[in-house]
């Protein structure tokens, strides 16, 4: 009986702590993840930007012609 009473004060606290420390480290993923998807969105709207500077660069030369 001891030894079941020893191993659930050992285990309660350790399930505790297992617990507390994956809900950090999702947190953190989802943090992370979140700063990558705004780095990627910056990234794409970097792209469509400088295609339409290259179309209007095309045009301009064009009317220079």
């Amino acid at each position: 009986m001891e030894s079941i009473l020893t191993s659930l004060i050992v285990a309660v606290p350790t399930l505790l702590a297992t617990i507390l420390s994956n809900k950090k480290s999702t947190a953190l993923m989802e943090y992370k993840i979140d700063k990558l998807d705004e780095k990627v969105h910056e990234h794409n709207n970097l792209i469509a930007r400088t295609y339409k500077c290259e179309e209007r660069i095309s045009v301009l030369e064009e009317k220079v012609k």
